[in-house]
């Protein structure tokens, strides 16, 4: 049996149908059973949040799979309670359960003094797997392509204007889910005891290519000043928000690229999408 925490999210979800597909019993670890309508999953309805939710989640699991994350989560589900402390819970109970190998997706450049929350928490939860004495494996992927599509794609398509935040002229590294979803499901199938992987994508891109490889032919800025506000005005009432305002400036102004030279040897059949795959379709 492997859990899947995060089962139902974005790169849940392209996990668990590889995992099934192969001949798997998949458990998810949700807050709401119907999002996990149409998965072929065993589905646990509970917090990371809850010790005791997620000690039953991992009951008679061998694998355990923390896609978790509290980015866009609201207040009390954001990454402190998500990534550091729902890891917290998962590491714990895979220790009492005897899980054979725990899988963290972390995400690249975690580390404790990083500007995003995100970052700080995960590497959190990095440093509480470690002497865990689990045998595990820690991800840490670059920005998701499809994440940003979905932001980024609403009016490209049609020549724009496309909304870019800050001056959209920092280059980012970019990684598909599915390319992800495969390197999961290697290093599930051939344990790699005790690695941290980069798992970065082809290309960086700033966003203001990123919108024109998307057909903007005009684009609209948000200036890195008024998401400064915004970061700290709405904190109070919506912490999402004020994180994600946050996360822009960091994402303009900040080294985001990823060399994944060496991930990309060692997985040399994986077939690392770029932007324009994507936009092409299956």
């Amino acid at each position: 049996m492997i859990l899947v925490a995060g089962g139902t999210g974005r790169l849940g979800r392209e996990l668990v149908g590889r995992l099934a597909g192969a001949g798997h019993t998949v458990r998810v670890l949700t807050r709401n059973a119907n999002h996990a309508d149409g998965l072929p999953v065993e589905v646990c309805v509970g917090d990371v949040g809850d010790p005791a939710a997620v000690g039953a989640a991992v009951q008679g699991c061998s694998t355990v799979i923390s896609a978790v994350h509290g980015f866009t989560g609201g207040r009390g589900s954001g990454p402190d309670a998500v990534d550091r402390l729902g890891n917290h819970h998962l590491i714990r109970a895979a220790v009492e359960a005897g899980v054979e190998h725990f899988v963290l997706v972390s995400v690249h450049d975690a580390r404790p003094d990083h500007p995003m929350s995100l970052h700080r928490a995960k590497f959190a939860a990095e440093q509480d797997l470690r002497p865990s004495g689990l045998a595990w494996t820690i991800l840490r992927p670059a920005a998701y392509l499809e994440t940003w599509l979905e932001v980024l794609g609403g009016k490209p398509g049609s020549g724009g204007p496309a909304l870019v935040f800050g001056r959209g002229t920092n280059p980012i590294n970019f990684v598909s889910v599915r390319d992800v979803s495969t390197v999961v499901d290697r290093v599930v199938h051939e344990p790699t005891h005790g690695e941290v992987i980069d798992v970065g994508g082809p290309q960086d891109l700033t966003m203001v290519e990123f919108t024109r490889l998307l057909g903007a032919h005009k684009i609209r800025r948000i200036p890195r000043t008024a998401l400064r506000v915004l970061s700290v005005a709405a904190r109070p009432v919506a912490p999402s928000f004020a994180r994600q305002a946050a996360a822009a400036v960091v994402m303009d102004t900040a080294d985001m690229t990823c060399d994944a030279t060496t991930t990309r040897a060692r997985f040399p059949d994986v077939e690392w999408h770029r932007l324009a795959d994507l936009v092409a379709g299956p």
